[in-house]
């Protein structure tokens, strides 16, 4: 089928449309099967099989072009049609050596990294490692075909019958893998570390809280200082979760780095703000629809509960409450570092750590090292570090002790009180790694 592609001259902008075209899409497709128009007979290998009904699951239609060509359709955030972004979805009832042309017809983002190269990642049950695809087999383009939406086109060949293939925007990161991961750091009954349900969302999923700092130290509660972490306000932005289990990861560990720091600092971070929406296959709204980044100032505990728990518990460990100025971008207006730049006292500094989806420049590289999950979660260890040098505690460690610290953009303030971030995805930060797995036939 011939697509005509047009440049595009529009700014960057988080939606589109209101609809996109797929007005009457409210779910996932659950097992459908996609055959030729007419054809009544049995089931043939190849006659594909796409399924989204699963935990962070989104795929709202699907539509038969040819036996090589399929229009597939992002199901737009939960009472929100504004927002389509995220995918993630499986195929099955392949046949070997079947080449298909599978385009995302419905993009809500006019700019998107896929045009510089980012590529989906896909994974199958014989080869359960992510992989991103090779991002020759990507285009991305605004369609006439479709409102002249964006479009995002790949190319696959499936080489294994028997597998199923599950392909997705970015690397998946699911409120039950953080559920598993938390309940594992809990069986190690850690003394430094206390896990509490800090509230609960709207479908009644846990907002957790984790405490990490060492009880029994040099310095007592009162003198440590206070570093709030937040990730996950938007529940299509999974790298933020990898680094968060990184920092996590670092935290705990026996490196005499966390050591210092767990006598020094107190640690409270909330792994996932929006559990409803990361269930949900969501890419930036709650169940409800909200984006809950916007909804700092006056979070309403029935409608943005999670909010509204974590803002209670900042304002209650802030002591001295001011109405400085953070910036007055009115964009921004309603973000975590908005507000509570404006709330807390002077002494208190907030950031924003922001990732790719994509991945990273080095030094004299002339192209984009890309992520991968074990890279996001080193930059998270890294990330955990640098702590050490915000709070000037590098003379704390011993010569015969590893120091192997570097310091990070964007981190380099001097803070003498506490620390608020967020961690979220933007732009490119990182270190490179490669990663050994076997490949897909492409």
């Amino acid at each position: 089928m011939e697509r005509k592609m047009e440049e595009n001259t529009d700014r960057d902008v988080e939606a589109g449309s209101e609809t996109g075209g797929e007005d009457a899409l409210v779910g996932n497709v659950n097992k459908l099967t996609v055959s030729p128009p007419g054809y009544t007979g049995a089931l043939r290998k190849g006659h594909l099989i796409f399924d989204a009904c699963f935990e962070s699951g989104n795929l709202g239609r699907v539509d038969y072009i040819s036996d090589f060509e399929f229009d597939l359709f992002i199901r737009p955030d939960t009472c929100n049609p504004r927002f389509r972004v995220w995918f993630n979805f499986t195929v099955e009832n392949v046949r070997e050596t079947q080449r298909v042309i599978f385009n995302m017809v419905n993009f809500s983002k006019t700019k998107s990294l896929y045009r510089d190269g980012m590529s989906p990642v896909v994974k199958s049950t014989s080869r359960p490692k992510w992989q991103r695809l090779p991002p020759k087999n990507v285009y991305y383009y605004r369609c006439p075909d479709h409102r002249r939406n964006y479009v995002m086109s790949f190319a696959f060949c499936f080489d294994r019958e028997d597998d199923v293939y599950q392909f997705a925007y970015c690397y998946p990161y699911t409120y039950t893998r953080l559920q598993h991961y938390l309940a594992s750091l809990e069986r190690r009954n850690l003394p430094y570390l206390q896990r509490e349900q800090l509230g609960l969302s709207v479908q009644q999923r846990r907002l957790d809280l984790l405490t990490i700092t060492n009880s029994e130290n040099v310095s007592s509660d009162r003198e440590k200082k206070l570093v709030f972490l937040t990730s996950r306000v938007h529940p299509g932005e999974s790298p933020a979760s990898f680094v968060c289990q990184g920092v996590i990861d670092f935290l705990v560990s026996q490196h005499p780095v966390a050591q210092i720091l767990r006598d020094h600092v107190i640690f409270k971070i909330v792994p996932m703000l929006n559990p409803d929406g990361v269930y949900l296959g969501n890419y930036r709204c709650s169940l409800m629809g909200f984006d809950l980044n916007r909804h700092w100032q006056d979070p309403s505990p029935w409608a943005h509960p999670t909010l509204h728990a974590v803002k209670q518990l900042i304002v209650q460990m802030n002591q001295d409450p001011s109405n400085t100025s953070f910036n007055r971008d009115k964009v921004k207006a309603g973000t975590g570092r908005r507000f509570l730049g404006g709330l807390l006292d002077d002494t208190s500094y907030c950031y924003t750590l922001e990732v790719s989806f994509y991945g990273y420049m080095t030094a004299g590289g002339a192209a984009p090292v890309p992520y991968s999950e074990e890279i996001y979660m080193k930059l998270g260890r890294n990330v955990a570090r640098t702590f050490l040098d915000y709070y000037k505690l590098s003379n704390l460690i011993k010569d015969n002790r590893p120091t192997n610290i570097h310091s990070t953009d964007g981190m380099s303030h001097t803070g003498k009180g506490k620390s608020v971030s967020s961690i979220g995805v933007g732009r490119d930060t990182g270190d490179k790694k490669k990663d050994k797995n076997q490949s897909f036939g492409h």
